[in-house]
């Protein structure tokens, strides 16, 4: 991390220190924070960032030999339970009484994300007399926003998922053209070849799902249960991928198309209602770059909802409109969702994010999802793959 420019963003929101803490993993915001994964910590470890001053590093004994050089600072050191409790409030003693220090903390939890330090952790740091702030906007400044080669990467990533689930597409139609019997998890392994092929990597295996199964978001492809790929069906195909950089960020997309020609109204319907509220979803983020105004997660998955909603299929929309990417498909920045949480996360420069609205109806053998990713430039939102404006017709 950029420690001065950490030091000034703290004298800004009023902090007088951000304390990271992980044990065995728990907190994968710290591990990222100081380039710790990989390395082999096994005990408690916290770090403290003062308003002013140098950081500070409490480890294991054993493990200070782990704990890289590269991390700036100085080093102290705990091997008993109660050493640990007497360093730790040493180092909380040298802030003001009544220090508002940031952690990986979300009152009541309600951003998952953001609620990485168990409750007891919590309960100790507190005892020294100070206040535990959520890191929130902290995180999000320094560990989820992009720079110009990241972008690069995701772009080089989008690039090759999207010949991805062309070659996808291309080959469910030779096989039907051949009269061949070929399933979702074909169609599956073919993706995960290309991935190969083009130097990408994913943290697991692409969704490829048909008709009914389209109607369950996370449902995955099994050789237990083969499903073929049939004229007349709809198959809806859920991929992501990055490079193998240390860096590299993920693109995730997704795509619907149907076997045959003429889809059915209703799936027609249904397509129609998605792609509008993806389209809205990004017109919402545009709109508020274009007037200087900075939006909150919350608000674009209202709007998207909303207009879902209002078309009759509130209840069949289960899920949040997008999510983080960074790193990790999944990133630890802000979500539009005001479903699964309230997300009040603001969506500024440098954070990037998927707009994904979906309507299931397993019962009738349906499902669409449409999905596409943004990242917040200086110049506004961006999105640098094809939007879908049709039912694929394979």
């Amino acid at each position: 991390m950029d420690i001065p420019a950490l030091q000034r963003a703290l004298a800004e929101q009023d902090l007088d220190a951000w304390l990271l803490y992980d044990f065995h993993g728990q907190n994968p915001t710290a591990l990222d924070a100081l380039g710790l994964a990989g390395h082999m910590l096994t005990r408690r470890w916290f770090y403290l960032v003062p308003r002013a001053g140098e950081p500070v590093a409490l480890v294991h004994a054993i493990e200070l030999g782990s704990f890289p050089r590269e991390v700036e600072g100085e080093r102290r050191r705990y091997a008993s339970w109660q050493s640990l409790r007497a360093e730790l409030g040493a180092l909380l003693g040298r802030l003001r009484p009544g220090a508002r220090i940031a952690m990986e903390y979300f009152p009541e939890g309600a951003i998952p994300y953001l609620s990485r330090v168990d409750a007891g952790t919590l309960e100790l740091v507190r005892t020294f007399g100070v206040e535990v702030v959520s890191s929130a906007e902290l995180v999000q400044r320094f560990l989820c926003r992009w720079d110009a080669a990241q972008v690069r990467s995701h772009a080089r990533a989008l690039a090759g998922i999207e010949a991805a689930k062309d070659a996808a597409f291309a080959r469910i139609g030779e096989a039907q053209r051949r009269g061949e019997r070929i399933l979702e998890t074909d169609v599956q392994r073919l993706l995960l070849e290309r991935f190969a092929a083009d130097g990408l990597e994913a943290d697991h295996p692409p969704i490829v799902a048909v008709n009914g199964h389209a109607g369950d978001p996370h449902y995955e492809p099994s050789e237990a249960t083969p499903t073929a790929i049939a004229r007349g069906d709809l198959v809806l195909i859920d991929l992501w991928a990055r490079g193998t950089g240390p860096r590299d960020v993920y693109a995730d997309i997704t795509w619907v198309g149907f076997c045959g020609d003429d889809p059915p109204p209703r799936l027609r319907e249904i397509f129609a209602v998605t792609a509008g509220a993806r389209d809205l979803g990004l017109a919402t983020v545009e709109r508020a770059h274009r007037a200087g105004e900075v939006l909150e997660g919350w608000q674009v998955d209202r709007a998207v909802r909303d207009f879902i909603g209002r078309h009759g299929f509130a209840e069949r929309f289960l899920h949040r409109t997008g999510h983080s990417i960074g790193t990790s498909v999944h990133g630890d920045g802000a979500n539009l969702d005001d479903l699964e949480t309230h997300d009040t996360r603001r969506l500024v420069p440098g954070l990037a994010f998927s707009i994904e609205p979906g309507i299931y109806l397993p019962e009738e053998g349906l499902g669409v999802r449409s999905e596409i990713d943004v990242v917040l430039t200086a110049d506004g939102p961006k999105v640098f793959g094809d939007l879908q404006r049709e039912l694929v017709r394979i």
